[in-house]
Protein backbone atom coordinates (compact mmCIF):
# COMPACT_ATOMS: atom_id res chain seq x y z
CA UNK A 1 0.00 0.00 0.00
CA UNK A 2 1.67 3.46 -0.81
CA UNK A 3 2.23 5.77 2.04
CA UNK A 4 -0.19 8.75 0.87
CA UNK A 5 -3.45 6.10 1.05
CA UNK A 6 -1.54 5.06 4.59
CA UNK A 7 -1.55 8.34 5.93
CA UNK A 8 -4.86 9.18 4.87
CA UNK A 9 -6.78 6.25 6.20
CA UNK A 10 -4.89 6.80 9.59
CA UNK A 11 -6.39 10.76 9.64
CA UNK A 12 -9.38 8.96 8.54
CA UNK A 13 -9.80 6.98 11.29
CA UNK A 14 -9.24 10.08 13.92
CA UNK A 15 -8.58 13.54 12.98
CA UNK A 16 -8.50 14.58 16.13
CA UNK A 17 -5.03 13.20 17.15
CA UNK A 18 -2.21 14.58 17.34
CA UNK A 19 -0.74 12.57 14.76
CA UNK A 20 -3.39 12.90 12.13
CA UNK A 21 -3.25 16.85 12.75
CA UNK A 22 0.79 17.37 12.40
CA UNK A 23 -0.06 14.74 8.80
CA UNK A 24 -2.86 17.32 7.75
CA UNK A 25 -0.51 20.34 8.31
CA UNK A 26 2.67 18.91 6.81
CA UNK A 27 0.26 17.53 3.64
CA UNK A 28 -0.96 21.22 3.55
CA UNK A 29 2.57 22.91 3.69
CA UNK A 30 3.25 20.36 0.79
CA UNK A 31 0.67 21.70 -1.31
CA UNK A 32 0.77 24.83 -0.42
CA UNK A 33 4.05 25.61 -0.87
CA UNK A 34 4.38 27.20 2.62
CA UNK A 35 6.81 26.50 5.48
CA UNK A 36 6.10 23.30 7.69
CA UNK A 37 7.61 23.09 11.20
CA UNK A 38 9.34 20.19 11.04
CA UNK A 39 9.77 19.82 15.43
CA UNK A 40 5.82 18.36 15.46
CA UNK A 41 7.66 15.25 13.26
CA UNK A 42 9.30 14.65 16.51
CA UNK A 43 6.52 14.78 18.77
CA UNK A 44 5.56 11.51 16.22
CA UNK A 45 5.59 7.54 17.03
CA UNK A 46 8.82 5.65 15.43
CA UNK A 47 6.81 4.68 12.92
CA UNK A 48 4.42 7.85 12.04
CA UNK A 49 7.50 9.30 11.74
CA UNK A 50 8.37 7.01 9.13
CA UNK A 51 5.53 7.11 7.03
CA UNK A 52 5.80 11.31 7.30
CA UNK A 53 9.51 10.78 5.52
CA UNK A 54 7.87 8.22 3.64
CA UNK A 55 4.79 10.83 2.63
CA UNK A 56 7.33 12.87 1.45
CA UNK A 57 8.91 10.94 -0.43
CA UNK A 58 6.26 9.71 -2.25
CA UNK A 59 5.23 13.64 -2.76
CA UNK A 60 8.50 14.78 -4.36
CA UNK A 61 8.50 11.58 -6.94
CA UNK A 62 4.61 11.87 -8.14
CA UNK A 63 3.51 15.64 -7.19
CA UNK A 64 0.25 14.74 -9.80
CA UNK A 65 -0.47 11.37 -8.43
CA UNK A 66 -4.99 11.33 -7.57
CA UNK A 67 -4.49 9.90 -3.91
CA UNK A 68 -2.76 12.95 -2.73
CA UNK A 69 -5.43 15.00 -3.98
CA UNK A 70 -7.90 12.74 -1.39
CA UNK A 71 -5.46 13.56 1.49
CA UNK A 72 -5.40 16.96 0.82
CA UNK A 73 -8.94 17.38 1.02
CA UNK A 74 -9.36 15.45 3.92
CA UNK A 75 -6.30 17.44 5.99
CA UNK A 76 -8.18 20.89 4.78
CA UNK A 77 -11.23 19.40 6.58
CA UNK A 78 -8.99 18.43 9.66
CA UNK A 79 -7.75 22.04 9.59
CA UNK A 80 -10.90 23.81 8.99
CA UNK A 81 -12.20 21.82 12.37
CA UNK A 82 -9.47 22.53 14.63
CA UNK A 83 -9.77 26.76 13.47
Amino acid sequence: MNEIKKARRLIEADPQTETAKILSSLVLALESEEKFNLSGLYKLSFDDFHLAIDVLKEWRLDRYYSGKAKLHDLSVQVASMNA
